[in-house]
This record gives structure tokens, sequence and C-alpha cells, in this order.
């Protein structure tokens, strides 16, 4: 017997269905047509700050039921494939696929991009300035293990800008050929997802022998050619390798977080929402770096990193990598610059871009 009040839901599902296929390829139409114009003005397709304003108008007309963080994930696949449809990006990432690297490229880009994995952070930088690549995704830092040493080495010699940052939560799951936890006598992992989990590990399997693997992706292929082995890798790994889930959310501390950068040619204009990040080198006297902050605190600009990076070759000397709100091309930040650069040895801009949202 058929539910009339059901039959009637789903056929009002079906008619919303239609008119949002007409909508999305109408949108889409459109869409392909600003990338022939922006072709025309040799404007680039990918354009972080104008993405970082659509989602933020769309939040502001999110009424419900669907959740902000819902809607988003929708629209990024959305404009993921209308960037295909106005020309075809490459994105390259330190490999190999199923890496955290590659989660990370995929909830920035989306699905309909192509991605190209390489085997070490120096590489990603090599081939967007190669032009084998437009975009590169690199790790900077994470909430547990702090700054990732080959970024900071090539940031200060490249000539790619940072044009976007992206926060992936790091949550760590333990995978095994059977999913039964109790068989697990080995376990392969990337060194530092096994750093992460060290006091889990240690607690509920006291006996088993870790081996640190080159990749967590490399993790679940190991895992997968062996009964008593388990991998702690991502969920897209375990599913390519036949991997169950054994147990979950592992990690020592539920707040870890990798910060990823998008580096490329070019600048971003202002978006509304920025974030600038810089590198400078002081005098060694006293004082010197007081004195390079101290625009910051009279101009009420907000630091949200400063980290010191010895200099190779001269001994206890350091530059220093400072990240703080605002754009490098609006008041008060682009003021402030002029004054620092007159307080300190050298200055570079590393790039003014959106914002990301932290976990």
């Amino acid at each position: 017997m058929k539910d009339k009040g059901l039959e009637q839901l789903r056929a009002k599902l079906f008619s919303l269905d239609e008119k949002i296929v007409s909508l999305l390829n109408e949108r889409a139409e459109v869409a392909r047509l600003i990338g022939e114009s922006k072709r025309k003005m040799g404007k680039e397709i990918y354009d972080p700050a104008q993405e970082a304003k659509v989602y933020e108008r769309l939040i502001s007309l999110n009424r419900g039921p669907l959740s902000h963080e819902s809607l988003k994930g929708i629209y990024k696949e959305i404009i993921s494939a209308a960037r295909s449809l106005q020309s075809p990006i490459t994105v390259t990432f330190l490999g190999p696929e199923a890496s955290f690297s590659h989660l990370a490229a995929l909830n920035h880009f989306g699905k309909s991009t192509s991605y190209l994995p390489v085997t070490s952070i120096g590489e990603v930088f090599n081939t967007v300035e190669k032009g084998k690549a437009a975009w590169g995704v690199v790790p900077i830092e994470n909430s547990m293990e702090g700054p990732v040493k080959p970024t900071l080495d090539r940031l200060i010699t490249t000539s790619l800008s940072i044009r976007a940052e992206i926060f992936l939560r790091i949550s760590h799951n333990l995978y095994s050929k059977e999913g039964e936890l109790k068989k697990i006598k080995h376990i392969f992992s990337h060194p530092q997802a096994l750093a992460q989990c060290q006091e889990w590990l240690k607690k509920n399997l006291p006996h088993a022998v870790w081996h640190e693997i080159i990749s967590t992706s490399e993790a679940a292929v190991m895992a997968a050619r062996q009964k008593d082995a388990g991998a702690i890798c991502t969920s897209m790994a375990a599913e390519r390798n036949g991997l169950q889930v054994a147990a979950e959310g592992i990690e020592d501390h539920p707040m870890n977080t990798t910060r990823f950068l998008v580096v490329g040619y070019g600048t971003n204009p202002p978006s509304g929402r920025d974030k600038t990040s810089i590198i400078f080198g002081t005098p060694h006297i006293p004082g010197s770096l007081h004195r390079a902050l101290a625009p910051f605190a009279h101009r009420e600009i907000n630091l949200t990193r400063i980290a010191s990076y010895p200099i190779r070759d001269r001994l206890w000397e350091y530059v220093f990598f400072v990240d703080f709100l605002g754009h490098s091309e609006e008041e008060p930040a682009r003021t402030c610059l002029s004054e620092i650069r007159s307080m300190t040895s050298f200055v570079k801009h590393l790039g003014s871009y959106p914002s990301g949202e932290e976990s």
C-alpha cells in the first residue's frame, strides 16, 4: 500500500531536481563565458579572492537546514566543475595519491581538477616554477609537530607567491585487512602519524611493532599484504587497498591540524578577509627584532604567527617568518610594511591571500 504523503514529497523532490539540474547547467554556461572573458583579458581562471567572496555570500544567504559546511562542500564541487569548463588546471602536491596533502588539495580545488603527485616538497615548487603545473599544495605547519622545514627553505628562495591557505584536521584511524584490532601485530605509517598516535598505540597495542614508511598511502599498501598488519592512513588510502577500520580517532590530540599553502605565480587582490605572510631579517644588534615588530603593535595589526628560522652558513643568525591579518595593498598593512622595510636588513613579501577556515 502506497503512502500518498510520501509519494507527494518524492514528486516534489523530482520537480526540484529538474530545476536544480537546469540551473546548474545555466550557471556552468555563465561560468564558461566568464572564463572566455578572463582569457581575453589575460586573467587567471583560479581566483582565490573571488572564490572566497562567493563562499562568504553563500553563507550569508544560507538559512538551513543545510549547515554552512555542507553548503560550502557542495559548492566546492560546483565551482571545481565550472573551472574545468573554463580551462583545465593542474595542481601538484606531495604524493603519493591518497596522502594528507592530496586530501588538502581535493578539499580546496575539488574533484574536477587534474592532480600531479610528486615525491618531495622541493619538487612541488620546482614543478610549478617550471610551468608543469599551475598550482602547488605544500604543508607549512602542524599544530602538534610545528613548522615544515623543507617548505620554509623554499619560501625563502622561490619566485612563487602564497595564493591561498588550507586547514586540514588530521584525524587518524587504524585500518587492517580484517578490521580486528586484537589481530594487529605490525603497524605501518609515516613517522609523523606514528608520533601523533604514540600514546594510544602504547596503551592499546603495547606489543605491536612499529614500521616507519615514507607515506601513509604506502603504509596502506603494506598493511594490505598481511593479515596481522595495520596502517595509520587516510580513509581514501584504506578504501583503495581494501582495508577496514580497526579503530577510529586514535590521535593523542583531537585538535591536530595541518596548515597547507597554495603556491603559484601572481598576486591576489583584496578579498575583505585576508592574511599576509612575510620574511624579514634584522641586523645582529640588540633590540632589532623589537623595533621591527613595533609597527604592528602601533597600528594594532594582529600577528597570527611568528617563527625564527636559522640562516644557512651563518651561525646563530636568523630570519623571521610572520603572518598577520590584512592585505598588503590596504591600510594599515601597507604603511606598516613600509615602516618595517626601514628597520630591517631585508623584507620579502610572500603573499596576501584569503584567510583559511580553521577546523
